[in-house]
């Protein structure tokens, strides 16, 4: 078991803190927070301990560091006498932008992991990509991997995938909410009331994503077995070829790569 630490307990850091509490290996968690009342009100929800940045950069063994990308350079200056104190913390940092090898030279020697976790995280249906530091060892690496399960898929990657990745896993939630919503308004031309047609879309794109996990099924094959022939949904499929659906799809994800260089 561990003492795990989080400094910043913001929409992405209490969602990563709520998954860390429900696991095992979790001893003991420490919430920091620039804004303290709402670290409180989250460790009361979860039966954390609520503690300065100092505190919790002295006592964590896994310190979380969920601070916007242009503040972790103050934020870890302002730990850094705590840091340099301790023989090994493990870092887990969720700064967008920021390199194994740009955290390795802010943090020192300490072990460093990047994680790239999206918004489902939220719900617990969400997927978080890791990858880390040479002297992060195979041990530690579980011991994230596992602190995180509770908020989905976590998933490791050599860094240079990790962007490509993003533009799936990160961007993808909003493609994602496009699409329910075209689809919800076809369904109002159609005469469906919005409610139950934002339900409705939103319910099978979730089934469609669970039967493609379950089942180890290619996208292809899943469309196939629901395209009957001379059927209604080939007559949709043909439509959505006729307007470049997967051609569209394929470049927001390209473009979304492209903006990281």
């Amino acid at each position: 078991m561990a003492v795990i630490g989080f400094i910043g307990t913001g929409n992405m850091g209490g969602a990563l803190a709520r998954a860390a509490a429900k696991s095992p290996l979790t001893e003991r968690l420490l919430l920091a927070n620039r804004t303290r009342e709402k670290a409180a009100r989250l460790a009361e929800e979860l039966d954390a301990e609520v503690c300065g940045n100092a505190d919790a950069a002295r006592e964590a063994d896994v310190l979380f560091l969920a601070v916007k990308p242009q503040g972790l350079e103050a934020m870890v200056a302002g730990i850094r006498r705590e840091l340099d104190a301790r023989e090994r913390v493990l870092i887990v940092s969720m700064a967008a932008g920021w390199t194994v090898a740009e955290l390795a030279a802010l943090i020192g020697s300490h072990p460093v992991v990047r994680i790239m976790p999206n918004i489902p995280v939220a719900v617990g249906g969400g997927v978080t990509m890791l990858c880390a530091s040479e002297n992060v060892t195979a041990e530690e690496k579980a011991l994230v991997k596992e602190l995180l399960a509770a908020s989905g898929m976590v998933s490791e990657l050599s860094e240079p995938l990790m962007e490509a990745a993003s533009g799936v896993t990160g961007c993808g939630p909003a493609f994602a909410a496009m699409f329910v919503d075209a689809l919800a308004d076809g369904a109002v031309a159609c005469g469906l009331p919005r409610k139950e047609a934002i339900a409705y879309a939103a319910q099978m794109m979730k089934g469609t994503a669970e039967l493609l996990l379950t089942h180890g099924e290619h996208p292809d094959a899943l469309r196939d077995r629901v395209c009957s022939p001379g059927g209604s949904t080939i007559q949709g499929v043909r439509k959505l070829e006729e307007g470049a659906f997967r051609a569209a799809v394929m470049n927001a994800v390209i473009a979304t790569w492209e903006k990281e260089f």
